[in-house]
């Protein structure tokens, strides 16, 4: 499987990037609009800030479902019993936001949104006629007003060989929402499953824009975008003993959109969360 990175100031970046969201789920971008320089202040403020007992403060809310999310009350993905080796902050416009640190992770919330609803402009004008007329509106005009557009920062801890048997940093899985954003991680590990059923690394040189399909595309464009399963190993060697960081915006439109005859965003969106957690959210 090949996933080609495209240049995003090429007068066919449009079509080439949907063309690989089509075939493999992911396109990669060279030459994005995303600062590099303010991806790299937040990874390392970041780091630091999980580094101290202040991520304590901001304790996840079970309703709303912003702050700190702990390794004990991580994720663990759908067929999955072991919970992922990570924690996170989730960041929303309305949500709780450290004092311990800059502002610059919400200038990136910004950054994010507004080229998310370029690309989402792309998948629109490059999908078929009889995919595009899937669409209870415009792609970008589902994320218009949205509110639940979700920056996650996860920070991956080194391994410390007491790990649980089978655990591992992010276990397979598919993302629930339109589009996720992701700056190349400050490590490797990152691969998505091919059609030939066989795991493929996602190039992760720092610079890149990794994007992937999310299964309420998947569901509005009735398959033709493919939400593709992924994961990020354990590393071994001296790659065990380093955090790793990463930056994804889970594009999440207006929960009253609908996104095809049998799910509005909503419906769609608390059934995950019932599978995920067993419990509405």
């Amino acid at each position: 499987m090949h996933l080609p990175v495209v240049d995003f100031t090429s007068p066919t970046a449009p079509q080439e990037f949907c063309k690989s969201l089509h075939e493999t789920g992911f396109g990669v971008l060279k030459n994005h609009p995303l600062s590099q320089e303010l991806v790299e202040s937040i990874y390392a403020e970041w780091l630091g800030f999980f580094k101290t007992e202040a991520k304590a403060k901001y304790p996840n809310d079970p309703v709303k479902h912003d702050g700190y999310f702990s390794p004990s009350v991580s994720e663990t993905a759908k067929n999955f019993t072991k919970k992922d080796l990570k924690e996170f902050f989730h960041i929303y416009p309305w949500g709780r936001y450290p004092a311990e640190v800059s502002d610059a992770a919400q200038r990136y919330y910004a950054e994010g949104a507004n080229l998310a609803a370029t690309l989402l402009n792309w998948v629109e004008e490059n999908s078929p006629p009889e995919v595009k007329a899937r669409y209870s509106m415009p792609l970008p005009a589902m994320i218009e007003g949205s509110d639940h557009t979700l920056l996650r920062v996860l920070h991956y801890p080194p391994l410390r060989g007491d790990e649980e048997p089978g655990a591992v940093r992010a276990a397979a899985h598919g993302d629930i929402n339109l589009l996720t954003i992701l700056p190349a991680a400050t490590e490797p590990g990152l691969q998505v499953l091919g059609k030939d059923q066989a795991w493929h690394d996602v190039p992760c040189d720092f610079g890149l824009l990794i994007v992937n399909i999310g299964d309420m595309l998947a569901e509005a464009s009735g398959g033709y975008y493919p939400s593709t399963v992924h994961r990020v190993l354990n590393p071994t060697g001296e790659g065990a003993t380093k955090s790793r960081i990463s930056l994804p915006l889970f594009l999440h439109p207006r929960r009253e959109v609908v996104l095809s005859e049998r799910y509005t965003v909503e419906k769609y969106f608390n059934e995950r969360m019932e599978e995920l957690r067993g419990k509405k959210y």
